[in-house]
């Protein structure tokens, strides 16, 4: 049996706002941003990138990195959105369907416990699954 074996018929998701994946939670606190989504974040909330980057990013091990001071995103409002969605990073936008995501074990421990969202909604199919995954993967591969 293949890892993929066990969404061979897809997986249900739907985002049910709750702001859950967009707080700290140990291994899932690290927002990682290329150099075009510093720029669009930047542009979006009217600042050049290097000022984006001094009040909102940190550097490690090579990778620019949202900091993550607070128990929630920055970009999180109290409302429990997003106040810089049209810009928010590929690894926000492709949410949950990452690689890393994609073990049965992982998904049902992990993923179903941090994301209401996740077993609920729309039926992805493998494909979609799959091509979400390989997106995400190749924004950072580059």
């Amino acid at each position: 049996m293949s890892d993929k074996d066990w969404y061979s018929k897809g997986l249900r998701f739907s985002c049910q706002g709750s702001g859950h994946c967009c707080a700290n939670h140990g291994e899932y606190s690290y927002v990682y941003l290329t150099d075009d989504e510093v720029e669009g974040l930047a542009r979006e909330l009217q600042l050049s990138s290097t000022e984006f980057r001094e009040r909102w990013c940190t550097l490690e091990e090579g990778w620019t990195v949202l900091r993550m001071d607070e128990p929630n995103c920055p970009f999180l409002t109290e409302e429990r959105r997003c106040s810089v969605y049209p810009a928010r990073p590929k690894q926000c936008s492709t949410w949950p369907f990452w690689t890393e995501n994609l073990r049965e074990q992982h998904w049902e421990k992990v993923v179903k416990a941090l994301c209401p969202g996740a077993g609920q909604g729309r039926l992805f199919s493998p494909e979609e699954i799959e091509r979400i995954a390989a997106e995400n993967d190749a924004n950072y591969d580059a």
